[in-house]
């Protein structure tokens, strides 16, 4: 679901971007998207991708960078440097509004910066270039007939694919001044390199030597028969789903966040839903809880079982119940613990249990009490025990009574 937001950079202006996350299910981890050279954040290509990410568990926030789309500033007073520092920017907001990015992704001049920014975002775990050059100064091929009268004058006007564009000497100085190739290995985070063997812009000779300088862990896939901007959505949307599953292998286990049903002070309240297995949450009067089911019967073993449940509330009644029974007469207990398991046995090992069912529930109760008590009053507190109201609940009869409502 594509959601709006501004931000503001280190100079004040605002930076338009628009957050996607999943439809469905939780949010794995969030990821900056860093379009291309004099493109916008609404290139096909980057929607397609932040889409595709998206739909496999990432939130992804795209954006323009300072004077280019929706964000305010002037083109012409931007360089390589101020894209870093957006970039770098688009990061802290994240980390401020929701949670800091685990997953930078650059297409073209874009995947050359966040190389560069990767290495001031501590929380990025994995970094992907899409047909980036391996030095931001093999941008310039593209207006080489202008840069004399750019040095000459200090400015001129540019065509890029069909648009003007101002060009000041200083983007150029700055371009030609940056070494991100060298610098990578100093990353220390995962990189996936995407290029396409057919690239007319940047050829995949730039994606060779990004490889090579990096260290391990990094990886390559090329994209086959895509031209540079992936025009193509198949292309766009493939990328975006590739690289989504590389980068999954890098970060944690997902944080699950359930929601737990409202209910009375008298009720206890329990709620399941069908994208999340057995995992049912519980509001107990107020207090929330978590049941589940183990691995081995297709559970996510993430809480309890009910019987482990049932168990807890028979042990947590009886050493309540004794710690009741010891304060009334003063005796010397500093502490008691109960062991509690519950197995099924058959009816026939039950020598006081009536045969007329095949298997009965079997709770084994262990007491451990510590203090200075005598013989006699351990007796006397082991009889105490079976006082529990839970533990006359499970020996006696009990009465369920069920309705339903439709909703």
């Amino acid at each position: 679901m594509p959601i709006n937001v501004t931000f503001k950079n280190r100079q004040g202006l605002n930076l338009s971007g628009v957050l996607h996350t999943p439809q469905t299910g939780e949010i794995r981890a969030y990821a900056l998207f860093a379009h291309c050279f004099t493109c916008t954040k609404n290139i096909k290509a980057a929607v397609n991708i932040a889409q595709a990410m998206a739909q496999h568990g990432l939130a992804v926030l795209r954006f323009d960078f300072t004077g280019l789309g929706d964000s305010d500033g002037d083109f012409s007073d931007t360089h390589f440097s101020s894209n870093i520092d957006d970039i770098e920017d688009a990061a802290l907001f994240l980390e401020n509004e929701y949670q800091a990015p685990s997953v930078l992704v650059g297409h073209s001049l874009g995947g050359t910066a966040v190389l560069a920014a990767a290495q001031r975002i501590k929380s990025a775990k994995a970094v992907v270039t899409i047909g980036s050059p391996a030095d931001a100064d093999h941008i310039l091929h593209l207006f080489q007939n202008d840069i004399k009268t750019i040095n000459t004058t200090g400015i001129a006007t540019v065509k890029l694919a069909g648009r003007p564009f101002t060009i000041k000497k200083s983007f150029i100085d700055d371009t030609k001044a940056q070494k991100v190739k060298d610098n990578l290995h100093h990353l220390r985070k995962a990189l996936l390199v995407m290029h396409s063997p057919i690239d007319e812009i940047v050829s995949v000779d730039q994606a060779a030597e990004l490889f090579k300088n990096a260290k391990h862990p990094k990886s390559f896939i090329s994209l086959d028969n895509a031209d540079h901007l992936l025009s193509n959505s198949k292309h766009s949307i493939q990328a975006g789903t590739l690289l989504t599953q590389w980068v999954l292998q890098y970060l944690p286990e997902p944080i699950v966040v359930f929601t737990y049903p409202q209910g009375d002070k008298d009720k206890v309240v329990a709620n399941i839903n069908s994208d999340k297995g057995f995992v049912t949450t519980i509001n107990a009067q107020g207090h929330y809880l978590l049941a589940d089911e183990p691995l081995n019967v297709g559970g996510s073993d993430l809480g309890p079982t009910p019987y482990a449940y049932l168990s807890s509330g028979l042990a947590a009644c009886t050493v309540m119940t004794i710690k009741m029974f010891v304060e009334r007469k003063k005796w010397n207990l500093d502490s008691v613990k109960v062991n509690v398991i519950h197995n099924k046995i058959h009816s026939e090992e039950c020598a006081d249990c009536e045969k007329s069912s095949t298997k009965i529930d079997h709770f084994e109760r262990e007491l451990i009490i510590e203090g200075d008590l005598s013989n006699e009053q351990r007796e006397v507190l082991l009889k105490i025990a079976n006082r529990c109201p839970v533990h006359k609940s499970l020996s006696e009869s009990a009465k369920v009574s069920t309705s339903y409502q439709l909703k």
